[in-house]
């Protein structure tokens, strides 16, 4: 247990909030460290912008891939302890990367310093235990702010680099992961409530993604916490090669879009639980495809022959034009980021740990993905914007199977609410309790013929396919 001065419920709740949003400010912090020291890295090695990709995406890789098992070793043993466990094992990777000279070495303690992003399914997790579903989405949304570290990392890192070298920011950065480690465990409790009496096996946990609806919602996280983690690693590269700013200029630059998306992401927790996941979601995408369109347009310049000879016209985005469409899609993915997770507090309250875990590794999984996709795209057409072009068409994608899939359930339920009111108004207008019993059980027979028919039709069309 942490202090014993806290002993009230509700104050522990929020002592744990605190203690899980600092504690993965921190871990993203470290998460993104090679967005900023990966820059000297690239001249010191000489690296192509495919190697820069892979040198930026290697700890993502491992922070998605450890998602899903801590996520559910959450579920089963609490999330109090796996956090204090994830910490400790990367602050010794951390510090020895501060020594490294080749780019083997770089990619291997970036592996092992990447555990840092499975915080998020412990943490998330963790803190949905602690409240009730009217205020989950609110409370994972302040725990999600955690992922303004990146913008931490934004501001503190490039003042060390230029100080005191590259070299220097992972040592400090273990020396401060010691101290918040030390914190977290002082002001974080346990509630054998949360954890599962039952022991579930690793079979029956997956069994989760025979829903259709967690694919679903692994594709939409996939782009909004991917895609930010994958800009997070890449803007101050882009507004350095694109626009010629020095470090520090570029990085504050690129803080614009990251601090905001992060923060923001408490107000899209209570956006989502008072207006709904699916109504934030479908506007979120529609914002970060507009944005999107705009910010894929390549810096273009028009030559045109007239009478007086060449006449030249810029037709790029200026800096702080493509700054303005940055900073409001961060908002909108902030926006996002929080209202996947109401969807997955409402459907699977139960799992949230293994549900958490396995959207977080899609999310995570685009996060490594992205980069190493922009530095081959690059390599390949020469053109810095292009990597809003994949992120456009990722995002129309989404928009797409959101409004098939959705637009299914939504007709299913707005026939089922007519239903219900064609018979409140029939049970108002007849006295007889006969026939109010009558128009009910005919209501409910329509159901089973409907449900015997679908059914039957997937029943004949398996047949058909094995036959065949």
């Amino acid at each position: 247990m942490g202090l014993s001065i806290i002993s009230n419920p509700k104050a522990q709740a929020n002592s744990v909030l605190a203690a899980n949003t600092i504690a993965f400010t921190a871990c993203f912090a470290v998460w993104v460290m090679f967005s900023i020291i990966g820059i000297p890295i690239k001249e010191l090695l000489e690296l192509s912008e495919t190697q820069f990709g892979l040198l930026v995406a290697t700890p993502i890789l491992t922070g998605s891939i450890f998602r899903l098992p801590v996520g559910m070793l959450t579920d089963i043993v609490g999330g109090r302890i796996v956090y204090f466990i994830l910490m400790l094992t990367m602050i010794i990777p951390l510090w020895f990367i501060g020594s490294a000279t080749e780019y083997w070495q770089f990619l291997i303690l970036g592996l092992f310093v990447g555990i840092a992003g499975a915080s998020f399914s412990v943490g998330i997790a963790y803190t949905a235990k602690w409240f009730d579903q009217k205020h989950q989405g609110f409370a994972m949304g302040i725990f999600g702010a955690g992922n303004a570290g990146a913008a931490l990392t934004k501001f503190i890192a490039p003042s060390l680099v230029l100080a005191y070298g590259w070299e220097s920011v992972p040592k400090i950065y273990a020396v401060a992961m010691i101290v918040v480690v030390i914190l977290y465990w002082m002001f974080t409790y346990t509630d054998p409530a949360h954890q599962h009496k039952t022991h579930v096996s690793t079979k029956e946990q997956l069994k989760i993604l025979k829903d259709p609806k967690i694919w679903k919602y692994m594709q939409y996280y996939s782009l909004v916490f991917g895609g930010f983690v994958g800009l997070s690693l890449w803007m101050t590269k882009y507004y350095i090669n694109e626009y010629g700013f020095d470090l520090t200029t570029a990085a504050l630059l690129a803080a614009i879009f990251v601090l905001p998306s992060g923060i923001i992401r408490a107000l899209g927790g209570w956006f989502s639980d008072k207006y709904g996941a699916y109504k934030v979601t479908w506007w979120v995408m529609w914002i970060s495809l507009i944005c999107l369109f705009f910010m894929s347009y390549p810096q273009t310049g028009l030559v045109i022959q007239t009478t007086f000879g060449p006449e030249h016209f810029d037709l790029s985005l200026n800096v702080w034009v493509f700054t303005s469409f940055l900073f409001v899609l961060g908002i909108a993915w902030g926006f996002g980021k929080a209202s996947v997770f109401k969807f997955l507090s409402d459907e699977y309250s139960e799992n949230i740990g293994v549900a958490s875990g396995i959207v977080g590794l899609a999310g995570g999984m685009g996060g490594f993905l992205l980069p190493i996709m922009f530095g081959v795209l690059i390599d390949y057409t020469h053109i810095n914007s292009v990597i809003f072009m994949l992120l456009f068409g990722a995002t129309a994608v989404s928009l797409v199977w959101m409004h098939f899939t959705f637009g299914k359930e939504r007709k299913a339920k707005n026939i089922q609410t007519a239903r219900d009111e064609a018979f409140d108004e029939y049970a108002q207008t007849h006295d007889s309790p006969e026939e109010v019993i009558s128009a009910r059980a005919i209501l409910e027979q329509m159901d089973l013929i409907e449900e015997f028919n679908e059914r039957y039709n997937a029943f004949k069309a398996k047949a058909q396919k094995d036959n065949s």
